[in-house]
């Protein structure tokens, strides 16, 4: 992978947001926003895509949001939507960055939405996979993956092998066997120092409900297999957004960038290409 920089930003709250980066610092700039669960973080998220997009000509941002990663956890606070859009929005611009192109999966998705709502200015195009915040909060606990999500996160029982468990749960099948042994212990690491609060008291609106505000180019991707956010939502998007194309995977779970990570490279790289 490519040497990563590392850097830390004080946001509102007394907060401290981390972020590595890649890729020529003059380049176009992708952010890539993960999604929640236990040890999630910018870098573990999106190993496998990094190195393309820097080699054809990207600079690589990759934050951990408040509550994961190397970043702040505070415990006692709800962890809402506008926290991690608004902490991470200033982190950003602290770094220097005036325009973007999000990429967002699941919860990230859901932030990177909510920024390109809130400053269009600021969001070039989304490419969005699998993404959250799109239907009601309550309606994705009836999904079976996140049924699957109980565990003894956030007490000392919490072990790797609970770690790995919850990892195979997000992608399908086919691909549980190939997820590293390193990639588990890295976000048992990470999820070793995460407060329960970073899920418990989690709180995302119904942004399905604004997408037609969206003036952005918009590339979903999103695995028929998915049993956290359901498929059928990039319906959503299809419907709504102005400028929007959609690609579903056969055999692929919540991961799409991890499961078809050269086929996700490639299709959003030529996204991106178009608008640069």
């Amino acid at each position: 992978m490519s040497e990563l920089r590392e850097t830390r930003h004080s946001v509102a709250g007394g907060h401290e947001i981390h972020i590595a980066e890649a890729g020529e610092a003059g380049a176009p700039v992708v952010v890539f926003i993960h999604g929640s669960g236990p040890g999630a973080a910018g870098a573990s998220n999106f190993r496998q895509n990094i190195d393309a997009f820097v080699a054809a000509g990207y600079r690589a941002i990759l934050p951990d949001l408040i509550g994961y990663g190397a970043s702040s956890k505070p415990e006692g606070v709800d962890y809402t939507l506008q926290l991690f859009t608004d902490t991470l929005y200033e982190a950003l611009r602290a770094h220097g960055i005036e325009r973007a192109s999000l990429v967002g999966n699941s919860l990230g998705g859901g932030i990177a939405i909510q920024i390109a709502l809130d400053r269009p200015e600021f969001a070039r195009d989304l490419i969005l996979m699998a993404p959250g915040s799109v239907a009601e909060q309550a309606s994705y606990f009836t999904m079976p993956g996140i049924a699957r999500m109980v565990s003894s996160f956030g007490s000392p029982e919490f072990n790797v092998e609970e770690q790995k468990r919850l990892i195979r749960n997000l992608v399908h099948p086919d691909y549980a066997a190939k997820i590293p042994d390193a990639l588990v212990a890295e976000r048992f690491a990470v999820a070793r120092t995460q407060p329960k609060d970073v899920l418990a008291r989690m709180k995302t609106p119904n942004l399905g409900l604004r997408l037609g505000e969206i003036t952005q180019p918009v590339f979903v991707l999103w695995g028929l297999d998915d049993e956290f956010c359901p498929e059928s939502h990039a319906r959503l998007f299809l419907d709504k957004c102005r400028d929007v194309r959609a690609i579903t995977f056969g055999r692929t779970g919540h991961w799409v960038q991890v499961e078809r990570a050269a086929e996700f490279n490639r299709y959003s790289i030529a996204f991106l290409d178009e608008h640069r």
